[in-house]
């Protein structure tokens, strides 16, 4: 299967002011992989619903709970400690590989399950990005807005690309 999210989201967290709005959602309790895939979704134009989200946040929580977000948590604990030991840098470094592995196999989940709503040319009053927030949080409407410009910016510039061969 071709890795259209991972690719996309790799090339959308690349633009400027990206990882900068990712971070201020994470540090609002939002689940970036989940807002990335969302993100996706809605440059695609694929319709948003309740079930939907919740469905996806079901796939997403559990992985980003047990997997994630544990070696995110110890990734950042080392990384003062890591600056005056030098052999704790490359186990810091091997622990964020691990964390980008397991953020990688989220977004692959994630694909699994939206392949199928990619054909459905439907109609939502729902947007993708605000109805995947934990909840709402004061103060990332500008970052919601920047990931969703980007977002659509670079569904567009994949389309445009041409196809791999391989």
């Amino acid at each position: 299967m071709h890795d259209e999210l991972w690719e996309f989201a790799l090339k959308l967290y690349a633009r400027p002011g990206i990882e900068a709005a990712c971070l201020q959602l994470q540090a609002e309790g939002a689940n970036v992989c989940l807002l990335l895939c969302g993100a996706w979704l809605g440059a695609r134009g694929v319709a948003c619903s309740h079930e939907r989200v919740m469905l996806l946040q079901a796939i997403a929580t559990p992985w980003h709970d047990e997997v994630v977000r544990p070696l995110r948590d110890l990734r950042q604990q080392w990384r003062a400690k890591a600056m005056r030991d030098p052999e704790l840098m490359p186990l810091r470094e091997w622990i964020k590989t691990l964390e980008l592995n397991a953020e990688h196999q989220l977004l692959q989940r994630l694909h699994r399950q939206v392949a199928p709503w990619l054909l459905a040319a439907e109609q939502s009053n729902m947007t993708w990005l605000p109805a995947l927030l934990p909840a709402p949080a004061a103060g990332v409407s500008d970052a919601l807005r920047t990931l969703s410009v980007a977002a659509r910016e670079t569904q567009a510039s994949l389309d445009d690309a041409p196809p791999l061969s391989g």
